[in-house]
């Protein structure tokens, strides 16, 4: 394959365009497209590349409906060029527009991009010479090439979010290249068309702008506290000073944990949600870490998750930020309620990904997962064929109840387990008396817990996956706030002994979300735990010079009620 044809094959697997979808285009009989000539001998030499690129690549093949759709795209304004001049002397040069994108490229910082990503050698003006049509539609599509590589990092960002978890479940945003191409050569000012595709979340917008501080008036970033014992008012640790000096009290060599040190601990605590009680444990250590002299690598890293998420979150929606442990629904974009959640553990992350919440379900069964089911419910059973009876479980066989003592255990293992296991509906139930459903491939949701004293933690990764909710009826009281016949005290009303349905009339987004970076409504930026990790991961993968990293949240304890999801 020629240079031009691998610049068409970039180019269009940057806009979007798989390989799949590429050859279902080229099968397609294709409506008569007017081809305008080419006037000028730099458009005809633009052409004669393009036709070596098109017409030279096997048909039914992705080069050839590559070179099909940007023939036709250059065809229809006679092969002039997007990016491409020629001077009275003869000289190749960028055009108006293509300046003004170098410029932009040559400012992605501010966007928390890189412009080696998009200054490539492809584009470098010495590889011009209009006596070679090949060079020429190579720097005219390689152009393009980089303009939709810029564009596709402010639409999805630069890394692949698969490649920092499994756990982020994140949709590619498509672009169509061809019709943003088309569009940039009808405007006299490209920056507002490639900007319009960058996020507009105005958390997204604060951190452009506190990253444009940051880089203006750069801060070092302070010694991170070191880990140690928990400390309570009267204790004596040799990290007091420096825990002071984080809270801007004055300084002192005294390492006694007193009384003004323990308000302002309770004061911090306040401000970021942690529960306050004065006590210096894993997970104020790690806000204390987080919260001050903000890296410029976690601004550029959490801009780059906002890029992840989806353009239009809903007018009306739920958000819920795992590091931070707590859920709020969001009415165009101000919070109308929130509350504290508990999320999953290291071993059973939450995934990160956004649905609609379809169905409430009051006095829910709860259906055991299969890792659960295989992990821990089978190895019980097998010790004690009494298990799923004291625990208010069903054991199904094809789907229909039977009883564990008509079953030959000798014949079953915890691999060979031929049966599915379900939590009955009651007060010891691990969903609590209400879940909230997004059907999605992780079998996750939010539900009410019987585990009410986890909520009381600072740290609060303790479940199989599952988003637990601290005050659920409260919760469905504010979700329902749209529902006309669906109310708190309705859905109250069908407590009992029977799983209950109930379907709203419009679907509600929902967002498992990953920020440690969270912006308040007056600026300030609050940092939270990288409890899973991935922010470190994400901050590796961009290639960002890293300065210590703020603790990742540890346990505060075993973890209780190990069969809750």
């Amino acid at each position: 394959m020629n240079k031009v044809a691998i610049s068409l094959v970039a180019l269009f697997a940057l806009s979007g365009l798989g390989a799949t979808q590429a050859q279902d285009i080229a099968s397609l009989e294709i409506s008569p497209v007017v081809i305008a000539p080419a006037k000028t001998p730099l458009a005809q030499t633009i052409k004669a590349g393009l036709s070596s690129a098109y017409y030279g690549a096997q048909r039914d093949t992705v080069a050839y409906a590559e070179g099909q759709s940007l023939y036709f795209l250059y065809g229809e304004r006679y092969f002039e060029p997007i990016w491409l001049g020629q001077g009275s002397d003869g000289a190749i040069t960028f055009s108006p527009a293509a300046q003004k994108i170098i410029t932009l490229f040559e400012n992605a910082a501010s966007e928390g991009l890189r412009p080696q990503d998009y200054l490539t050698a492809d584009i470098d003006l010495s590889r011009a010479n209009s006596s070679d049509p090949a060079a020429l539609a190579g720097l005219e599509t390689a152009f393009s090439a980089a303009v939709l590589r810029y564009a596709d990092h402010l639409h999805n960002g630069r890394i692949k979010p698969q490649s920092i978890s499994a756990n982020f479940d994140i949709k590619h945003k498509p672009i169509d290249g061809p019709k943003l191409l088309e569009d940039l050569t009808k405007s006299a000012d490209p920056a507002p068309i490639l900007s319009a595709l960058g996020p507009k979340h105005a958390e997204f917008l604060a951190l452009k702008a506190a990253l444009a501080s940051f880089d203006q008036t750069p801060t070092e970033r302070p010694t991170p506290i070191g880990a140690g014992p928990v400390l309570k008012a009267g204790n004596t640790d040799a990290r007091v000073p420096a825990i002071r000096a984080r809270l801007a009290l004055p300084t002192s060599t005294d390492t006694v944990y007193d009384n003004s040190l323990v308000d302002a601990v309770k004061a911090f605590q306040g401000s970021l949600g942690l529960e306050v009680d004065g006590v210096i444990g894993p997970a104020t250590i790690a806000a204390l870490n987080g919260g001050n002299a903000t890296r410029r690598e976690d601004i550029i890293a959490n801009m780059e998750r906002w890029r992840w998420m989806p353009s239009d979150l809903g007018g009306f929606n739920v958000f819920v930020n795992i590091p931070e442990f707590r859920l709020a629904i969001q009415r165009d974009g101000h919070e109308e309620f929130t509350t504290r959640v508990v999320v999953g553990t290291t071993k059973n992350q939450t995934p990160i990904f956004s649905d609609n919440i379809r169905h409430v379900v009051v006095n829910p069964y709860w259906n055991v997962p299969n890792s659960i089911l295989k992990g821990e419910i089978a190895p019980a059973v097998l010790r004690n064929p009494a298990y799923t009876d004291n625990q208010n479980m069903d054991l199904l066989y094809n789907g229909t109840p039977v009883s564990p003592w008509q079953v030959d255990w000798s014949q079953v293992s915890a691999t060979n387990f031929p049966f599915r296991v379900r939590q009955r509906p009651g007060p010891g139930n691990s969903l609590g008396q209400i879940k909230f459903l997004f059907p999605n491939k992780h079998d996750v949701y939010l539900h009410d817990t019987p585990s009410k004293g986890l909520f009381s933690r600072s740290s609060r990764a303790f479940s199989h996956g599952c988003v637990r909710v601290q005050d659920p009826m409260a919760f469905a009281d504010a979700l329902m706030a749209n529902e006309p016949n669906i109310s708190r005290a309705s859905l109250e009303s069908m407590f009992g002994p029977s799983e209950r349905w109930v379907n709203p009339q419009t679907q509600i987004p929902v967002h498992l979300a990953y920020f440690t970076l969270r912006v308040d409504a007056d600026g300030s930026i609050k940092s939270y735990g990288d409890v899973y990790g991935h922010n470190e991961k994400l901050i590796a993968a961009m290639g960002l010079a890293t300065t210590a990293a703020p603790a990742i949240i540890a346990q505060a304890g075993p973890i209780p009620d190990e069969l809750a999801p």
